[in-house]
């Protein structure tokens, strides 16, 4: 049990720099009153770990420790979905109903849309 709260933490500890070092680098890439950092975050996390999943159930290497690492502990740590409620909260109070939607319902669609062509990779 210790050993896997260790792999946790480490996957979380890097999954979290990576997503703040990635929204950064998007934000000022794309510069915009719709939240693409985190979108871009989400829907990555999204693909990474249906990879994940899609590898463990294909391959007897990926064992339940990388698994808990990558997939509870480094995805769990980028992917921002607390973020990403707390800005359409956002969006809501500044009464920008239009980006709202189209943030929700995108960031919805194309993250279930990604988990499955994660999967899907790892069938070919």
């Amino acid at each position: 049990m210790k050993m896997n709260i260790i792999f946790i933490a480490i996957g979380g500890l890097l999954g979290s720099v990576a997503r703040y070092l990635s929204v950064v680098y998007v934000t000022k890439l794309i510069p915009s009153q719709f939240p693409f950092g985190t979108f871009a975050v989400n829907i990555l996390g999204c693909l990474i770990i249906g990879v994940i999943y899609g590898l463990s159930l294909r391959y007897l290497w990926l064992t339940p420790e990388w698994r808990l690492f990558l997939a509870t502990g480094f995805c769990g740590g980028f992917t921002t979905f607390s973020a990403f409620a707390l800005e359409n909260m956002q969006l809501i109070e500044q009464a920008n109903y239009g980006t709202f939607a189209l943030y929700s319902i995108s960031s919805f669609t194309l993250g279930l849309a990604a988990v499955f062509f994660g999967m899907f990779l790892t069938r070919l």
